[in-house]
């Protein structure tokens, strides 16, 4: 019997995680398909109805959402990287920001994903080993920047902060201020440090050579 179970768990080994890999790409394609199908539906109502039977067959067809959002990313993007484009995207966002209850939401998220995803913003810059939850347990977190505004006047002496994702879902975590002295960096990339996380300590990052003098 140990013998089969060995068998069973190394084939569970091998299938889990191409099972959970197309699990997770055949959800995404649902739902851009999902997107596209929301937006062909909604072009009928202004479309003439010579066309409705075109927009039915291009609604069956697997995963044109996906080239759809990807086409729809890519000249935004385009137009977002031009002057002109950046003038109107100035004008949509003064309008947003004077809308009561959206300004908030809409302020927030903004915030993140700049700080996320723009080339110039400062989340996940550096993956640094830390004391958490308690002196003698050690994590690892990443430098996101420094405390600002009335939260770094009351702060005495040099403080970074710090986000602490949990384990196996970086997208949730702890957002920490710490002493810059409590916090040591590691030669690690960003990417091999989140893939330790990812996986529990089980995929450890090669050892890095040590720095030259």
């Amino acid at each position: 019997m140990n013998t089969v179970r060995k068998y069973i768990v190394a084939g569970l080994l091998v299938w889990l995680p191409l099972a959970i890999t197309i699990w997770v790409l055949t959800w995404l394609m649902g739902t851009l398909d999902g997107v596209f199908a929301w937006v062909l539906s909604a072009s009928q109502a202004l479309l003439p109805l010579s066309v409705h039977d075109v927009i039915d067959s291009l609604r069956r067809i697997p995963g044109l959402g996906v080239i759809f959002v990807a086409g729809a990313l890519l000249l935004t993007g385009m137009f977002a990287a031009n002057f002109v484009g950046q003038w109107w995207l100035r004008q949509w966002d003064r309008v947003l920001r004077k809308i009561p209850i959206v300004k908030s939401i809409y302020n927030s998220v903004k915030q993140v994903s700049d700080t996320l995803f723009s080339s110039n913003g400062n989340a996940f810059r550096e993956a640094v080993l830390v004391q958490y939850p308690r002196q003698g347990s050690w994590t690892i977190a990443f430098v996101t920047g420094k405390p600002g505004g009335e939260v770094a006047g009351k702060l005495p002496g040099e403080y970074v902060s710090v986000y602490v994702p949990t384990t196996p879902n970086p997208t949730s975590g702890f957002f920490l201020m710490m002493p810059r002295a409590d916090v040591h960096p590691l030669r690690m990339s960003v990417d091999e440090a989140l893939k330790y996380v990812i996986s529990m300590g089980v995929v450890a990052p090669p050892e890095a050579a040590p720095a030259r003098r």
